[in-house]
């Protein structure tokens, strides 16, 4: 069945969305086609912000509209601690569930040779400049225990070996080939309380 130009496109447009296949787009267009013109409208508005406004923070590379973000501008938080992990997606999920009040750096990839994946010779260089210009005394590596997480751990662990901060990873609580994202709150807070020291820092003067 041929489908009108306009309507096969936008279904094509959302299938690139992750985990949407054909059939899912076609019912969220279908859906989109049986709302007012307002929410249409409204929807495109709210992408058009997003992709004009949003920008990722020179400090953390959290996604924000104010630079540097909200959370590297809170004065609550705990400002000896940061968190590395690989998305956006994993600072959002352990921002709700709320145990975890210190900083954070998103590093944007997993170190993995097999897939022609490195983490940019500028990113690891910011983390060391960032660590070391900050009174930071520990580095939580919380990436996904997979073999992808393990190398990442591993290069960043030896790009801080002459800082005098500690270094600790979080508890294989997460299981084994999961994600971050996708891990519930008790399971999260179980990986921080029993998260493991690679590297004790020495005391800061």
């Amino acid at each position: 069945m041929a489908l009108a130009k306009s309507l096969d496109d936008l279904i094509r447009l959302l299938e690139k969305f992750p985990g949407i296949g054909e059939k899912s787009a076609r019912r969220m267009v279908l859906f989109l086609l049986q709302q007012p013109k307002s929410f249409s409208e409204a929807l495109v508005e709210a992408i058009h912000k997003c992709s004009f406004s949003l920008f990722p923070c020179s400090l953390c590379g959290n996604i924000t509209d104010e630079d540097p973000c909200s959370i590297c501008n809170d004065p609550f938080r705990d400002r000896s601690i940061i968190c590395v992990v690989e998305s956006v997606e994993d600072l959002i999920t352990l921002e709700q569930a709320g145990i975890y009040n210190g900083l954070y750096f998103v590093l944007g990839v997993l170190y993995s040779p097999l897939d022609e994946k490195e983490v940019p010779t500028q990113v690891i260089e910011h983390l060391i400049e960032r660590v070391s210009q900050s009174d930071i005394k520990e580095v939580i590596l919380a990436f996904s225990p997979k073999v992808e997480g393990e190398l990442t751990m591993n290069l960043i662990s030896s790009a801080l070996e002459s800082l005098p901060v500690t270094i600790s990873r979080l508890s294989y609580g997460l299981p084994v080939g999961g994600s971050v994202s996708f891990a519930d709150r008790t399971t999260l807070h179980a990986a921080f309380e029993a998260r493991t020291c690679l590297k004790r820092g020495k005391s800061r003067q």
